[in-house]
């Protein structure tokens, strides 16, 4: 068996019983990423002597007997808006291209905690802004599918680096489907949190209303293991809740309610994707779920919420950027107020811009009530229609994306149609569910070549719940292929 092939849990178990030791493994790892991240440029920056050091440090461990978790050993990867302490967290932007950070996040101090041996930062979009990682200072994530296509943003260094085994599992962020969207992409698991399960201090903020750190994994047991990892209440994040995670309902298939969005099956969905759904969707019911079509009716507004939100809160959020205090500073500004707008100017990229000015456009007076407070009050509408749908129903299926990953390049002059890339991922950030993007199972009769997630949405809290029938779902899909590069 190909060591860098395993599942998390796997690697545990192999670890566990001495078949390998955290060095061994680790060193795997590090020669596939300097193989192979020239070619997919998954990574932003590589630990390696930090992860080899720690990795030495969980195997003395384990000859004492003292291993701090389950997952002591084992290297993971975590997207480059993380702080950790004592190395650069760019965000992928040049305006903290040498950007130390002195801190830990408090989801990377878990991992620390845990005796998980991190063996780098991964690519994304800049500021996390973006569905296809090309908005990087660093320069484009390329799918290991097929590197002449995107791996979906902005996680999409992690879901590149866990698809093509550059890693055991990776951390993501999602504020409107930036773990779910290039899960999709890539053919792995990638899990959105409930809103307030894992803290966000020391994520770098996009939009604070909507960030969430989650996994990005290869199986939903994964997902579920990283997860018990990082999740829990901090004093260091106001909006962390101290609800523990618990399954309510572990209930089998066959008992389960399941609503299908008319909705989400609507114009715009590629024909292909549709068709892989339905028959994932189909599985289910072969099972004895009880399958209910079901309306979401405010889904046709929540695009435009969320970006006007999003916007909003980005504007705030990278006002801090400024030359100031840390980052890039224009060293040719001759005051002030040179410093602020040449530093901003040279230090963030276009689509940081956008946003920033369009954010600052939308919450300006005379605006701030037909833009921004109009959209949080759809907010609202459109958490209304999943309460009323999670009364009737458990769960909540449909696609993650309405196509496969679409060529690098097709869609960055058009910024709209990248936008439509979250169609179906962006209403479950404003509600504050969880949702897992868990890959199909290609049939002979799909055409579809590429990886296609399915979406599984459940009320707010359900997180555990969502992850087994995830799990229930990949033990009867009979696997899904691994991305062919090597």
């Amino acid at each position: 068996m190909e060591i860098t092939k395993l599942t998390l849990k796997e690697a545990i178990d192999k670890l566990k019983s001495g078949e390998i030791t955290s060095v061994q493994l680790t060193e795997y790892y590090l020669k596939r990423i300097k193989e192979l991240n020239p070619k997919l440029n998954a990574y932003i920056t590589v630990f390696e002597d930090e992860a080899l050091e720690a990795a030495e440090l969980s195997d003395q461990r384990r000859k004492d007997n003292s291993l701090l978790s389950e997952i002591d050993g084992c290297p993971v990867a975590i997207k480059d808006n993380m702080a950790m302490a004592g190395t650069k967290t760019t965000a992928a932007s040049k305006i903290l291209e040498n950007y130390v950070s002195p801190y830990d996040a408090t989801a990377i101090k878990k991992l620390k905690n845990a005796g998980a041996v991190i063996l780098g930062k991964t690519n994304m979009d800049e500021f996390a802004m973006g569905s296809s990682t090309e908005s990087s200072y660093f320069g484009p994530t390329k799918n290991p599918w097929d590197i002449e296509r995107v791996p979906g943003g902005s996680s999409g260094g992690s879901a590149a680096a866990v698809a093509a085994d550059l890693c055991v599992a990776a951390l993501g962020s999602d504020t409107g489907g930036s773990i779910r969207q290039p899960a999709s992409f890539c053919g792995i698991n990638g899990l959105k949190p409930t809103y307030g399960t894992v803290s966000r201090y020391g994520l770098f903020a996009m939009a604070s209303s909507l960030d969430q750190i989650g996994p990005m994994t290869k199986t939903a047991e994964d997902a579920e293991i990283l997860l018990n990892i990082i999740a829990g209440s901090d004093e260091k994040d106001s909006t962390s809740v101290s609800q523990k995670l618990k399954a309510e309902s572990q209930k089998e298939i066959s008992k389960c309610k399941i609503g299908i969005p008319k909705e989400y099956f609507a114009e715009g969905l590629d024909k292909e994707v549709k068709k892989t759904i339905e028959e994932a969707i189909q599985n289910f019911e072969n099972q004895g779920a009880e399958i209910q079509e079901i309306s979401l009716p405010n889904t046709q507004y929540a695009l435009a919420c969320y970006y006007i939100i999003m916007f909003v809160e980005v504007s705030s959020n990278l006002a801090r950027y400024d030359g100031i205090k840390y980052g890039h500073s224009a060293k040719e500004a001759q005051n002030l107020l040179e410093t602020y707008f040449k530093s901003r100017s040279q230090g963030l990229g276009l689509e940081a811009k956008r946003r920033v000015m369009l954010g600052a456009y939308t919450s300006s007076a005379g605006y701030i009530d037909q833009y921004y407070n109009k959209a949080q009050k759809v907010r609202g509408l459109i958490k209304n229609d999943f309460d009323k749908a999670f009364e009737k129903v458990d769960f909540i299926l449909g696609p993650v994306a309405p196509s496969p990953a679409f060529k690098i390049g097709e869609k960055t002059d058009d910024p709209l149609t990248m936008y439509l890339s979250d169609i179906y991922t962006i209403a479950v950030n404003l509600a504050g569910l969880p949702a897992i993007s868990v890959p199909v199972n290609h049939t002979d009769t799909s055409k579809v070549s590429a990886p296609v997630g399915l979406q599984i949405i459940g009320p707010q809290f359900s997180d555990l719940d969502i992850l087994s029938l995830a799990k229930k779902y990949e033990s009867s899909s009979h696997g899904v292929p691994r991305a062919p590069i090597s």
